[in-house]
């Protein structure tokens, strides 16, 4: 029993809390990992016990039902999206890097390790934004490159 207890907090679920067995995937994990402990799952509200094939059965069910109705309502904001993009309302999110900025800063003579610094920013995306610009000075230069320099 203690065991089953640990189970139950670690996911987040107590004896007595009210919350409707089934709504999600974590709760069939949690009903599987309750019977891989040796005990059962017993839902009075809802009349669920995983001690019986039925049971197990309808609890299965709400499992696919909370899964469908999680797929419908994702599907349904896909094309909410898709809705407004074709309207011009979204837009997206706004650009986060500043491109000219970094593309200034290298032409001043800064390198990418400065630049990342200067702006806050990861050298990586220095690099990448300096790629998609096409300065030279994207080119990473690797251990082999500067003892040959």
């Amino acid at each position: 029993m203690p065991e089953c207890s640990s189970i139950c907090r670690s996911a987040g679920a107590h004896p007595g809390k009210r919350e409707n067995p089934g709504r999600s995937a974590q709760h069939l994990e949690l009903a599987h990992e309750i019977e891989q402990a040796g005990a059962h799952l017993k839902v009075i509200e809802q009349s669920v016990d995983t001690s019986t094939a039925a049971g197990r059965a309808f609890y299965g069910m709400l499992a696919v039902f909370a899964a469908f109705e999680t797929d419908v309502r994702r599907e349904r904001q896909l094309e909410g999206i898709a809705m407004a993009k074709r309207q011009g309302v979204y837009k997206g999110g706004k650009a986060r890097l500043d491109r000219q900025r970094v593309t200034e800063l290298s032409s001043q003579g800064l390198g990418p390790a400065a630049i990342a610094r200067e702006l806050g920013m990861a050298r990586s995306s220095v690099y990448r934004l300096l790629e998609q610009a096409g300065s030279r000075r994207a080119t990473r230069i690797g251990p082999e490159q500067r003892r040959a320099a």
